[in-house]
């Protein structure tokens, strides 16, 4: 992987843990440090299932890699929420 993949990985897992954050409903315990690295796992995640079932490149926006991406994002940063919140 180049740099410029590797930027743009964590720009896209920025991006990725916000949305993921945002679809969990309440407030959330989590720092935004821990949302960008849920994020940014979610994303390289979500690329390599949406890879493996044959959806990551498609004519126009890959809103199934996105939707994969999001879902995982969502059920990291709710995982991770209710992990610390037990503490």
């Amino acid at each position: 992987m180049e740099i410029s993949g590797l930027i743009s990985a964590i720009v896209i897992g920025i991006v990725i843990g916000v949305l993921g954050r945002l679809v969990v409903p309440g407030r959330q315990h989590i720092g935004v440090l821990w949302t960008i690295v849920v994020g940014i796992v979610a994303a390289l995640l979500g690329s390599a299932i949406a890879a493996g079932f044959g959806v990551a490149d498609t004519k126009g926006p890959d809103w199934i890699e996105w939707f994969i991406q999001i879902g995982l994002a969502a059920v990291g940063v709710a995982a991770l929420d209710r992990a610390r919140f037990r503490r």
